[in-house]
């Protein structure tokens, strides 16, 4: 019998299946990697749930024939699901929050539960679906757009230095010790062979 995980073990197990075995078994050099994770941290800490991925495959095809460079497009991709529909309320309230710091307009700004209010005032009322997509997009837009534009800047930059960084660390740290247990393997069977 199949031994069963919570809910919590899957979603672990999952993301290592999806995201860390493919970093640590890539055949492609580990700056290739690194360099896929960083797109893709970099394009999640946009306000552009949606069309991430497509400004993930645009990067990509830009590197390919601008730069003759490349990068692991399936990990950009991937990571780019670092904001989704989960995580996109406090994700667009920390740029909005950052943009207000960065342009000095310390006294507007609102709080978080303002947004919580726009978005259940959008989506908890009876329109269809695309007049309340429209709706958000012009709230957020009018409302909040600019600041929210301006306070992605920082994060953007952020996540692309700690999804490059921590990817060649953890790259480069499974290699050594994946070199170090080959050589323990190898010297052990040099003893035995002496025996």
């Amino acid at each position: 019998m199949a031994k069963r995980h919570t809910w919590l073990q899957n979603i672990n197990r999952g993301l290592k299946k999806r995201l860390i075995i493919p970093i640590l078994r890539s055949p492609h050099p580990p700056e290739h990697t690194a360099r896929g994770v960083a797109i893709g941290t970099m394009w999640a800490m946009t306000p552009l749930v949606g069309i991430q991925m497509w400004l993930v495959s645009i990067t990509w095809l830009f590197y390919k024939r601008c730069l003759h460079r490349s990068f692991s497009l399936p990990l950009g991709l991937a990571f780019t699901w670092i904001s989704n529909v989960f995580t996109m309320i406090p994700i667009y309230y920390v740029f909005y929050v950052t943009g207000q710091m960065m342009m000095g307009n310390w006294d507007s700004i609102s709080g978080y539960g303002h947004l919580k209010e726009i978005l259940e005032k959008t989506f908890l009322s009876d329109l269809s679906f695309l007049q309340e997509c429209l709706l958000f997009f012009e709230l957020l837009l009018k409302d909040w757009g600019l600041a929210m534009i301006v306070g992605c800047l920082p994060w953007m930059i952020l996540g692309y230095w700690i999804g490059n960084s921590l990817t060649l660390h953890i790259i480069k740290d499974y290699q050594a010790l994946k070199e170090k247990r080959r050589l323990a393997k190898l010297q052990k069977h040099l003893q035995e062979l002496h025996e």
